[in-house]
């Protein structure tokens, strides 16, 4: 790759014109000086020569050694002569040394000269040099100053043009090192001072094409994601989608909940006798109502199951709540008007179970179907719950769990546990990249609550940001502690950031910590939530990023959403949710849509890393796919990482339960 110059364009030029400018100057003034110094050589030259013709002739007149003592000082003392010999190759006849001048014998000019009228005698004369002991005089030299001072004005204004003329030039640079530096939203449209302009509008005109394009293929990845697993009618989930989920759920540790299943009767009597605007408005409506009572509930998955049979599946709730929901969603339908040829009184029914971790996903369907034909005998609009034996589920209301997180969500007792996440390298071999930290509190029981179970609780009642900042709290006082290089991964919530003191509080955290800390953390957000609240997690994206940490987005794929987010922000990973990865060999839709959302990473720094794997199956599946990397138990267990006093002496066991022994634990009906 090419390096980017330092200077920048009209410096170089600058520097240049000014180098030769003064390169000029200095050679005419070394060559006017050589001049100068020649010319008063010369003239020295010709008043010697001028004393000696004097000399000459007065020796061919025959005057007296004595007469030449007198007049000959007076002459050569005009004419800065120090000392003058006249002699013969026997004897001196003439020597004249002045003393008066006190000068280094070492800078006088020797100049020796035969006499033409008498041969036999020569003139040896030392003179001081031309000017010496004159200084710069302005009158003297005016014109010289003056060129001087004329040239320096020229070269000052010559290069304060040169710097305007090459000020666009100077623009379009800057704007190219930012668009290298990633910054293309912010440097789309360039100034109108650019230059060259062609160049200008040619960039202006690329990064257009290249924006629309990039829209372009999120919504031809997000067209692909939907096509596959959601219902396009209603925009809710369909079939497919919604039995992944279930799928997957069934599999999770700890997991417990409810599926719903509400059917319009007699559908298929009445919809040959309607139009298909009457259909698809009512089946709108319809589906309308449904989830505007079940997506109060957080992890919901809403789908369209059949024509005219929608299914929720809502996790994490005690039966209590499933059955009041069950109500309040027949309750909401009932205010809508039934087409003709339903009954009012029997238009209306709905299935109610729960499910554990553990069950089949067949036997949840096949119960929530008998509870959903136990509704329908009864002859009117209900709802029928599917009776299964020893079950067990939370029954807390929001006061228990605000009262539970005001007991627990200390720093002192929550429990963190790590999984490391590993990334492929060249060799295809794995190397880890961090640890990722899962939070775990204690109920009024004593026993451990993963995450999964009090997070949607934790949603509903708003102690989110209590949360993450006891989980910060100990993560930065571990981190000032250990001497190791390892990193972190912290799971946070985005919701909280919507209000700036929240922003605020985790600027200065870690700000207070060095650079090299920060570089040992990472900031986990769920894809849902964070595309949500999109607007207020840039600046705090941005700032992760500018700080050294890296920023990972999770449970990418739990829903339908446009990928354009990954080329608007710096996502360092990008971690798929659990319910893609589950027997992927065995699921084309789950392959096609992986493909989709690495397909929307590519041409950013972003990797995909598949969560969940379990099998060497999944994994070779995945690397097919072309994942970057992977977390799972199929890499390596949950370990302790910070443990509260008072469960230092439980052991945290998972509740997934092995292929052999799956089935052992279900629960009977």
């Amino acid at each position: 790759m090419r390096s980017t110059p330092s200077l920048k364009l009209s410096t170089r030029l600058v520097a240049f014109v000014t180098m030769i400018v003064i390169s000029a100057v200095f050679i005419l003034f070394v060559g006017g000086a050589l001049s100068i110094k020649q010319l008063g050589q010369e003239y020295t030259k010709h008043s010697v020569q001028g004393i000696v013709k004097v000399i000459d002739q007065q020796l061919l007149e025959h005057v007296e050694t004595g007469e030449l003592r007198r007049w000959i000082p007076k002459i050569i003392k005009a004419s800065n002569v120090i000392e003058l010999e006249v002699s013969t190759p026997n004897s001196v006849i003439f020597h004249y040394h002045d003393t008066e001048a006190q000068f280094d014998q070492t800078r006088l000019i020797s100049i020796s000269n035969p006499l033409v009228l008498n041969p036999s005698y020569t003139v040896n004369v030392k003179v001081l040099p031309p000017y010496i002991g004159y200084s710069y005089s302005v009158g003297a030299l005016w014109s010289l100053t003056l060129a001087f001072g004329l040239i320096a004005i020229c070269l000052i204004q010559g290069v304060r043009w040169l710097r305007e003329q090459l000020q666009g030039s100077e623009l379009l640079e800057e704007r190219g090192r930012m668009i290298l530096a990633g910054r293309v939203e912010q440097y789309a449209v360039g100034d109108h001072l650019e230059w060259p302009y062609t160049a200008s509008e040619a960039l202006d005109k690329m990064i257009a094409e290249l924006q629309d394009a990039r829209q372009e293929r999120s919504r031809f990845d997000t067209f692909i994601r939907s096509q596959t697993f959601l219902d396009q009618l209603t925009g809710a989930a369909n079939r497919l989608s919604f039995d992944n989920k279930l799928e997957s759920t069934l599999t999770e540790s700890g997991a417990a909940g409810g599926v719903i299943v509400v059917q319009v009767n007699d559908w298929v009597e009445i919809r040959d006798s309607l139009t298909k605007e009457q259909k698809d408005r009512f089946i709108v409506n319809l589906g309308e109502a449904v989830a505007n009572c079940v997506n109060r509930f957080p992890d919901v998955v809403f789908a369209r199951y059949f024509e005219a049979t929608f299914a929720a599946l809502v996790p994490n709730q005690s039966p209590a709540d499933l059955s009041n929901l069950a109500s309040q969603v027949l309750k909401q339908v009932a205010k809508l008007e039934p087409l003709e040829g339903l009954d009012p009184e029997n238009w209306l029914h709905a299935g109610l179970t729960v499910y554990q971790q553990g069950e089949r996903k067949t036997d949840i369907l096949n119960e929530v179907e008998t509870a959903l034909k136990s509704a329908q005998l009864e002859g009117s609009n209900n709802w029928s719950r599917f009776n299964k034996a020893n079950t067990t589920s939370s029954e807390r209301g929001s006061v228990r769990w605000r009262t539970l997180f005001d007991k627990q969500l200390d720093a002192d007792k929550l429990i963190l546990i790590k999984q490391p996440c590993f990334v492929l390298n060249e060799s295809g071999e794995v190397d880890l990249i961090h640890q990722e930290i899962f939070s775990r509190i204690l109920d009024e029981q004593g026993k451990i609550l993963k995450a999964s179970k009090f997070s949607p609780a934790i949603r509903q009642v708003g102690y989110e940001r209590q949360l993450d900042r006891n989980v910060l709290l100990n993560i930065v006082k571990f981190l000032k502690k250990d001497a190791q290089d390892s990193c972190y991964s912290i799971n946070f919530y985005a919701q909280p950031f919507r209000y700036r003191s929240h922003f605020n509080w985790l600027r200065d955290e870690l700000l207070q910590l060095t650079p090299s800390q920060r570089k040992r953390l990472a900031f986990e957000f769920m894809e849902g939530p964070m595309v949500t609240y999109l607007d207020a997690m840039r600046p705090v994206l941005k700032m992760l990023s500018g700080l050294g940490c890296k920023v990972i987005v999770n449970q990418a794929g739990r829903t339908i959403i446009s990928s354009h987010y990954l080329k608007d922000s710096a996502i360092d990973y990008l971690k798929l949710h659990r319910s893609l990865v589950r027997n992927i060999e065995n699921r084309s839709e789950n392959q096609l849509y992986i493909r989709s959302l690495i397909g929307a990473c590519a041409n950013t720094k972003t990797k995909v890393i598949a969560v969940g794997v379990e099998t060497k199956r999944e994994w070779s599946q995945l690397v097919a796919l072309g994942v970057d990397g992977g977390q799972g138990r199929f890499f390596a267990k949950e370990s302790d990482f910070i443990s509260s006093p008072t469960s230092q002496s439980k052991k945290i066991i998972s509740t997934i339960p092995s292929r052999r022994n799956r089935w052992k634990n279900k629960v009977p009906r």
